[in-house]
């Protein structure tokens, strides 16, 4: 298989600290950050034993390009992209809780549905809908945002109620919620998408809110193909989509869910090659554009040098 990067262990001039995530390497400095995403993957919380390859590159392109297309909706935190898997950033105080909105009864809504539940994040689901119906319109159902282990859903109520956001604030991150989803939504119509779910997550520098993270990637959106949508719902079939579902619905069909005493399915080179395939395939079907690979003799070298370069600047 090709070189892939699983994790990085870089010292650079003026960094203060270092944070390791579920997928990026993230580097502190006093007010920045500069962010690698590595080629790991996680499902059910749980980051799987091989990277894949350019994985990291797809989400950090996909990002940049979206975080570029909704700065007049939201002032992001990006300052610079010096590299195909590094973004460097202001450096901002994160709200403990991840914005999620659902346009369609999928994936973690559909699974709790099917349990009987009507009720998600103190949000209602209404009666009657199946498996990938739309919602009357989209739902926020928030989750809180766990430095290790999972996020749980919470809601409005209770996270204005343990004043883990102000009402003020948690206000304007509903309306850029909002606001970005339906701009995610019709940016991903003209390239034949639906944007089914994804999530966001803001940050204050200063005063300012800010998103940060990245947006509309495969990690943290769904997409269905529009082609054919109605006819598998009419027909009750499943939507072919873009998305880490696959991923998840591979390790479910082999046992795995993430719990307790449950082993990861052994990921041979094929499983890898066709979820990185999967991955560029999301990013030319989503962008319009063709995905460039960029050198991976030594990853890490190249990107060593990227951000050497842009601090030294």
């Amino acid at each position: 298989m090709s070189n892939a990067i699983k994790e990085t262990h870089f010292q650079f001039p003026g960094q203060v600290g270092f944070y390791k995530g579920k997928v990026r390497d993230v580097y502190i400095f006093e007010k920045e950050l500069v962010v690698v995403a590595s080629d790991r993957i996680s499902a059910f919380d749980v980051v799987l034993p091989r990277p894949i390859p350019f994985k990291g590159q797809v989400l950090n392109q996909i990002a940049a390009g979206f975080l570029k297309a909704t700065s007049d909706i939201v002032p992001n935190w990006v300052t610079a992209t010096p590299d195909p898997s590094v973004t460097i950033g202001k450096r901002c105080e994160p709200f403990k809780v991840e914005m999620v909105i659902r346009g369609y009864m999928s994936g973690h809504a559909a699974r709790e549905y099917k349990a009987g539940k009507r009720m998600l994040c103190g949000v209602p689901m209404p009666e009657g809908m199946r498996e990938n119906d739309p919602f009357p319109e989209p739902i926020i159902t928030p989750t809180t945002k766990a430095s290790e282990g999972h996020d749980e859903d919470i809601s409005r109520e209770e996270i204005l109620a343990q004043g883990i956001v102000s009402e003020q604030d948690y206000v304007i991150l509903e309306k850029y919620t909002r606001a970005l989803f339906q701009r995610g939504q019709e940016m991903a119509k003209e390239k034949g998408l639906i944007l089914v779910d994804t999530k966001y997550e803001f940050g204050k520098y200063g005063d300012e809110i800010l998103l940060i993270d990245e947006i509309h990637t495969p990690d943290s959106s769904r997409y269905f193909y529009a082609d054919g949508y109605e006819e598998n719902q009419e027909q009750g079939l499943p939507q072919k989509q873009l998305s880490k579902e696959f991923v998840r619905q591979w390790l479910i069909a082999n046992g795995f869910q993430g719990k307790e005493g449950q082993t990861v399915p052994e990921m041979t080179d094929e499983i890898v090659e066709s979820i990185s395939d999967r991955y560029i395939e999301l990013f030319e079907k989503i962008t319009g554009e063709k995905f460039i690979k960029a050198e991976i003799t030594d990853i890490e070298s190249r990107i060593e040098t990227a951000i050497l370069g842009y601090l030294a600047q």
